[in-house]
């Protein structure tokens, strides 16, 4: 009867608790799942792109490529993460982080709001200080502690101390778009470009996303970064590869994971707008648990 009881509980817990997410997550709105993206927008060209599951990403990176001007990104607003909590007793947002965007501060926000029109909910904002696949690796840490029948009260304490053992890597093989917006000198983007030089670099602990080191031609880069991910005591844990239209080296890193630790789970997925825009053609983003 009692292992009856926990198992029951166990879905009611699932069911009951809402995951919310942004799209710098690179996931998508599975409503089986109990799980939404909240989308940020792109803005370049004259042209606003909406980061969600219509988003043509052919097209926008076609675009993007060929265009030479400065661009944007826009947070989700106070109303859009109101929308996502609608109807909800208790739900748990992730965002990326507070250190490069708003979308924290605009979640915070809409959580106070929602908390005072219906007293009786519970929402935990979680600042996820990285961006990309380590937003899922702290979002399947969740599921996991559902699954655990973990009580609510206990989750915000949970979850920070699992995100004390994820991390982010990315690898850059384009400054172009760091070059317009400003982050990089042209000229520098434009020797690395010509030296086949990839830029790597981390999620700090303050959120900002710094480089490491550099490296040239792919093969090389690719050691440094099972390097880093040794160096931040990487021992089999989860990874997730999203990557921008680069799908050869996410394989390659992917092989290279596995032939040192082959019980790793890893998966590989297609980055979506926003880090796109940022990490460009050719990048690479690694989430993973220690």
């Amino acid at each position: 009867m009692y292992e009856n009881f926990t198992r029951n509980q166990r879905i009611l817990n699932m069911e009951n608790i809402k995951l919310i997410l942004d799209s710098s997550s690179n996931m998508e709105t599975n409503e089986k799942e109990n799980l939404q993206v909240v989308p940020l927008t792109i803005s370049f060209g004259g042209q606003d792109y909406i980061d969600d599951q219509t988003l043509n990403m052919k097209e926008f990176l076609s675009n993007m490529n060929k265009n030479d001007v400065a661009g944007k990104t826009t947070c989700p607003s106070i109303h859009a993460w109101l929308e996502a909590l609608e109807g909800t007793e208790k739900a748990i947002i992730i965002t990326m982080t507070s250190g490069m965007s708003g979308t924290f501060s605009s979640a915070l926000q809409a959580k106070k709001m929602y908390e005072e029109k219906h007293p009786l909910s519970k929402i935990i904002v979680v600042d996820s200080r990285s961006a990309g696949p380590e937003l899922t690796i702290v979002a399947h840490g969740i599921e996991q502690m559902l699954k655990g029948n973990i009580r609510f009260v206990d989750l915000e304490g949970a979850i920070a101390e699992f995100r004390m053992h994820t991390h982010l890597l990315f690898v850059l093989q384009s400054l172009h778009n760091l070059s317009l917006n400003g982050r990089v000198a042209p000229a520098v983007a434009k020797i690395a470009g010509l030296l086949k030089i990839n830029l790597i670099g981390t999620a700090s602990k303050e959120g900002k996303l710094e480089p490491l080191t550099k490296a040239r031609g792919m093969k090389k880069t690719l050691r440094e970064v099972f390097k880093y991910m040794q160096e931040d005591n990487y021992h089999g844990g989860e990874v997730i590869i999203d990557h921008c239209e680069n799908e050869k080296d996410a394989e390659t890193l992917k092989e290279k994971i596995l032939a040192e630790y082959p019980d790793a789970k890893v998966e590989i997925r297609p980055m979506r707008g926003l880090c796109s825009f940022y990490a460009e053609e050719g990048g690479l983003m690694i989430g993973f648990h220690e």
